[in-house]
């Protein structure tokens, strides 16, 4: 049985379209079969946002964008797009116009912000030695050294990128915070989620890397924000 609309995840910095692995497969257990996960190159955001609107053009019909961390500013930069019907931001970044996901963190800090570290090339990573205790500290030791290792680190220009119409002013938005998140501060993911008047807001337990941690209940919102748009 297929369920519309079509679901397309967008993952953020320090991962890859693997990072939603366990929310795929709780979706697909729920008869979701139109499920689309983009390998963003996290060089910019106009680049982002464009690898991310050609898959959305690639789906004959509406779909719903789900964004995690740095992937909600990429869904609020690409989801004007006219079949996109909603957007779901899992401990993401829901920047207004002129808004960076830089400046969102300067202005609240996040916890584990000091263990970002810059290469020669420019990259920004995670320093593998804390990247359990920063990202993911609700998983168990092995998946974090795996997800450490196989990090997809972001231009750090990217940070820096500032939207421009942000999508969430048009479309019908679901959020959930992160109530232990150390790479997005809280209380900032409280204050976008608020100030975008969400359908739903759902505050769960976890650390920045819900969509492991808890897939569940990620795929609950998700699974919500279809039933809404469908009906």
């Amino acid at each position: 049985m297929s369920r519309e609309p079509a679901v397309v995840l967008v993952h953020g910095f320090w991962g890859g379209a693997a990072h939603w692995s366990k929310v795929i497969v709780e979706l697909h257990g729920r008869g979701f079969t139109d499920l689309h996960a983009v390998e963003n190159p996290l060089t910019s955001l106009a680049d982002d946002a464009e690898r991310t609107r050609k898959m959305v053009r690639q789906v004959d019909g509406p779909v719903l964008l789900v964004g995690h961390s740095y992937g909600g500013a990429v869904i609020t930069e690409a989801g004007d797009l006219p079949n996109v019907a909603g957007l779901v931001y899992i401990a993401a970044f829901a920047p207004d116009a002129g808004e960076s996901p830089g400046q969102i963190s300067q202005e609240l800090p996040p916890a584990a912000f000091e263990n970002i570290a810059p290469d020669s090339d420019g990259y920004l990573w995670i320093k593998q030695d804390t990247f359990h205790e920063s990202f993911c500290q609700d998983l168990d030791a092995d998946e974090a050294l795996v997800m450490a290792v196989t990090q997809k680190a972001p231009l750090g220009s990217t940070f820096g990128d500032n939207v421009t119409s942000p999508a969430w002013k048009k479309k019908p938005v679901w959020y959930q915070v992160s109530a232990q998140d150390r790479m997005i501060h809280p209380d900032n993911e409280r204050r976008m989620a608020q100030r975008m008047n969400p359908r739903k807001i759902v505050e769960l337990d976890a650390g920045h890397a819900s969509l492991a941690s808890q897939p569940g209940p990620v795929a609950d919102l998700i699974e919500a924000a279809v039933d809404e748009l469908g009906s």
